[in-house]
């Protein structure tokens, strides 16, 4: 077999492998199409020779635009630092392959301008679907890329977009986390939470744990959001009388109070319990172990792909909502407090 290298295989083109192969170029777009049982086997050989002889890779892009299936998702995400977005991207790219589509990932980094450049990037790749991870602030382009193609929303809600959604059952997981720290005999629990900055799972938490706290008269509540003030306000909540714990509402404020509490030279967790919303890695190897609220991540981005693909087979129902339900994992730094 000649060598070839790249350069010379993209000048390669379908009518190049007909005129060597004797055949025309539509038997040759037949071989590389859905159609290969419509030739013969000894056209089908020839063809297959000469592609190989020449090194003709076929422009898979350009076929599925001709088709108008380019075979591509889209999947804008707020922040792709967050263990949450890649735990659910994972799950959305896992669930792509199987079903042969490839996935095209855009971070926004919480920029609106991002934002905006990655939705009129995403639009001129021709995907055939969208997946939104985001605040949204471009409902313009999102309302105009939702009349084009199917879109759904994980995590995050965008009112004006009447889209399927994929996440978390917030209430839920808040009741779960209160209970805990109830039944473990903490009487004063703080919960640390980035701004909500109108992302809509980070308000449902802070009101689901207001709504607890109210529903549970043995208990005192209180919410800080992250700042720059965190370690003087920690600080004060370890000079509260009782057995304390703090609630961090996902993975990044779990991280930030950790690291609060070492510089405060906390003993963790003889001082202060903690429980977070999400499951990381590091969690086991901090003190005892961070007890936590596992998401079902791959299975958030695997059903956000599905209800995707749904729409995209033709499925015309109501918008659906999919809440999943969190595992709780408990570890060593909601042990009983002394009181």
């Amino acid at each position: 077999m000649t060598p070839f290298s790249a350069a010379q295989r993209t000048r390669v083109t379908m009518l190049d492998v007909a005129q060597r192969a004797g055949v025309s170029k539509a038997s040759v777009s037949r071989f590389i199409g859905d159609d290969r049982a419509l030739l013969s086997d000894a056209i089908a050989l020839r063809i297959e020779q000469a592609i190989e002889q020449l090194g003709y890779r076929p422009n898979q892009m350009a076929r599925g635009l001709k088709r108008g299936r380019t075979r591509l998702i889209g999947m804008l995400v707020a922040d792709i630092r967050n263990p949450y977005s890649i735990a659910v991207m994972h799950g959305v790219e896992t669930a792509c392959r199987q079903h042969g589509y490839s996935l095209v990932v855009c971070n926004t980094d919480r920029d609106d301008e991002q934002e905006r450049k990655h939705l009129a990037a995403l639009r001129s790749y021709n995907i055939e679907g969208l997946i939104v991870n985001t605040l949204g602030h471009h409902l313009d382009q999102l309302l105009e890329l939702q009349r084009e193609m199917p879109l759904v929303l994980v995590d995050r809600k965008v009112e004006p977009l009447h889209s399927d959604l994929v996440g978390l059952d917030n209430p839920a997981a808040v009741r779960m986390a209160v209970e805990h720290l109830e039944q473990q005999g903490y009487r004063e629990v703080l919960l640390v939470s980035e701004a909500c900055d109108g992302t809509s799972s980070r308000q449902e938490r802070l009101d689901s744990f207001k709504h607890e706290i109210a529903r549970h008269p043995a208990l005192t509540g209180a919410v800080l959001e992250l700042s720059d003030a965190l370690e003087p306000r920690l600080q004060a909540f370890l000079a509260k009388p009782g057995p304390k714990a703090v609630f961090c509402a996902n993975g990044v404020a779990t991280l930030a109070c950790t690291r609060a509490l070492k510089a405060l030279d906390c003993n963790l967790f003889g001082d202060i319990g903690l429980i977070a919303l999400d499951d990381l890695d590091w969690y086991p190897l901090v003190g005892n172990g961070i007890t936590a609220l596992a998401q079902p991540t791959e299975l958030i981005g695997a059903s956000a792909f599905d209800c995707l693909l749904k729409r995209l087979r033709g499925d015309t129902a109501p918008t659906r909502t999919l809440d999943f339900l969190p595992q709780l994992i408990i570890r060593g730094s909601t042990q009983r407090p002394y009181t």
